[in-house]
């Protein structure tokens, strides 16, 4: 019987140290389990950029990192062409049965102890991805708010486009339109979804509009025989003009403080 290929292993923590432990366990379980660490990097981002140019087997990922934490770099592996696995491997306990409803395949708290780490990665092989939307759930209450960047599949490439960069997501038939200074994007979400998580930091201005409170620059009433908007919101840095409905005219103007 062929003995199966070494499984590609990412790490993902922003402690060296805690890197550093995981590689001494996966030497000392390699006799049990063949292993070969592709890569290491200190938060999200870091490990989506090396996920683009090498596809691993498992993502063995800390929660809490700066930049991009492991509950949101988990929902953007879902995104990619070949999702690989995700362990969490964390401090907070109190996470443990949330990561386990999530389905990931399973939890490792520090000190990671040998044993559970072989049990863990015995179990990776031929996993589904973790749901997307119960992760956006879970990092709410781990972050107190919505994910960090958005994911945008363009001409094959998995692109992130920073929340914090959004002037106003705007749909039409199947697909949003996250629209920052720079460029639009493409998005795979609904604007009822991207409301919900991003209470805080959008508002509805129209059935097809959610507008960034800060982009907000001024209102203009329509005429009288416009059938498209009951007035239009004005933004900050880009040119266009935005429907504003007869429902949301009054709290769109209290947010902008008109």
């Amino acid at each position: 019987m062929a003995q199966e290929e070494p499984l590609k292993i990412l790490l993902v923590d922003d402690e060296p140290l805690a890197r550093e432990r995981l590689r001494t366990l996966l030497a000392d379980i390699a006799l049990q389990l063949p292993s070969e660490v592709v890569g290491e990097a200190d938060n999200g981002l870091a490990a989506l950029e090396l996920l683009r140019r090498q596809p691993v087997d498992v993502v063995l990922a800390d929660i809490r990192m700066p930049g991009m934490d492991g509950i949101e770099l988990a929902g953007h592996l879902g995104a990619l062409e070949l999702p690989p696995a995700v362990i969490f491997v964390t401090a907070y306990d109190n996470y443990a049965v949330q990561a386990f409803d999530l389905n990931a395949v399973d939890y490792l708290l520090k000190p990671v102890r040998t044993q559970r780490l072989l049990t863990a990665l015995q179990k990776v092989r031929g996993q589904p991805p973790v749901d997307p939307a119960l992760l956006a759930g879970l990092g709410r209450e781990l972050r107190g708010g919505g994910r960090s960047h958005l994911s945008c599949h363009e001409r094959g490439r998995l692109l992130l486009v920073p929340v914090g960069e959004v002037l106003y997501f705007k749909a039409d038939l199947k697909y949003v339109t996250a629209r920052t200074q720079e460029r639009e994007f493409l998005l795979d979400e609904t604007l009822a979804h991207l409301e919900t998580e991003f209470a805080e930091r959008f508002i509805r201005l129209h059935r097809a509009v959610l507008v960034a409170k800060t982009a907000l620059a001024g209102f203009e009433k329509a005429a009288d025989d416009d059938a498209e908007a009951y007035g239009w919101a004005l933004l900050r840095g880009v040119p266009e003009r935005l429907p504003v409905s007869r429902r949301q005219w009054a709290a769109a103007k209290q947010v902008a403080g008109g």
